[in-house]
C-alpha cells in the first residue's frame, strides 16, 4: 500500500470512492504466489459501517492479520472483529504498524493485547530504535540477527537491508551504547517473561505472533 500523496491507492481498492478517500468500502480478493505457496488475500473494510461484510468474509478465511496502530493500540473495532475470529477458531497474526512514528512501548502494546483480548502474545521480531529514536530495523528473534533497513530506499518495493548478528560488537557504534543496552534488556525481558511460541497453539487460536514494522517505509514487512 503506497502513500495517498504518492498518487497510488491500494491494489485492492478498485472503486473510485475508495481511491479518493483512501479506505476500503467493499471486500476484495487478491491471489499471488509467494515462497512456493498460493496466497489468497481477502481485504475487508475495517470501519464499523461495513462490519457485516467483514463478518461474512471471515467465514472463508484460514487465518487473519490483526493490524494494530503502534500509537493507538487496541481499538473498539479491533475487539469486535477479534471476537468474530475467536468464535470461528481463526488463527491470528498480529502486525504492529507505524513503528516509524512516536507510539506506545512494544511491551505495553503486547500487554494491552494480551489483557484486552485474552490471548497469549509472542514477538517473533522486535523493533530497533537507535539513540535518536528513529526506526531503523528489527531483531529477528528466530535467527538472532538484526535487520537494518536503508532509509534512502524507504517506500520502494524492496528496501535494501543489512543483516547483523545480535552479538556484533559494532552495534554499540551503530545504535549508540544506551539504545543498544536498552534493546538487549528488552529482549531479555521478553525471553524471561514472554509466552513460548507454538505452531499448535497458534493454529488453535490460543497464541498470536507479533511482528513490528512500518508499511509506509516498508521496514519489517518482509
Amino acid at each position: 500500500v503506497k502513500a495517498r500523496r504518492g498518487g497510488q491507492s491500494a491494489t485492492s481498492d478498485w472503486m473510485d470512492i475508495e481511491k479518493k478517500r483512501g479506505i476500503s468500502i467493499s471486500s476484495s480478493a487478491l491471489q499471488f504466489e509467494y515462497d512456493g505457496f498460493c496466497v489468497n488475500l481477502l481485504d475487508t473494510p475495517g470501519h464499523q459501517d461495513c462490519s457485516e461484510d467483514t463478518d461474512r468474509t471471515l467465514v472463508a478465511a484460514d487465518a487473519a492479520l490483526m493490524l494494530i496502530d503502534g500509537a493507538k493500540g487496541v481499538e473498539p473495532q479491533t475487539i469486535k472483529l477479534f471476537k468474530v475470529c475467536r468464535d470461528r477458531g481463526i488463527p491470528i497474526v498480529t502486525v504492529v504498524n507505524k513503528m516509524d512514528r512516536p507510539g506506545l512501548d512494544p511491551l505495553d502494546l503486547m500487554d494491552q493485547v494480551a489483557k484486552t483480548l485474552d490471548i497469549a502474545t509472542v514477538p517473533l521480531n522486535w523493533p530497533v530504535h537507535p539513540d535518536d529514536g528513529t526506526f531503523v530495523g528489527v531483531v529477528d528473534r528466530v535467527s538472532q540477527n538484526i535487520i537494518v533497513y536503508d532509509r534512502q530506499g524507504a517506500g520502494t518495493e524492496v528496501v535494501p537491508q543489512r543483516v547483523i548478528p545480535l552479538d556484533d560488537p559494532g552495534l554499540d557504534e551503530l545504535l549508540g551504547a544506551e539504545a543498544h543496552a536498552e534493546l538487549l534488556e528488552s529482549l531479555e525481558l521478553v525471553e524471561m517473561a514472554g509466552d513460548e511460541w507454538s505452531v499448535e497453539r497458534f493454529l488453535a487460536g490460543e497464541v498470536t505472533p507479533f511482528f513490528f514494522g512500518s508499511a509506509m517505509t516498508n521496514f519489517g514487512v518482509g
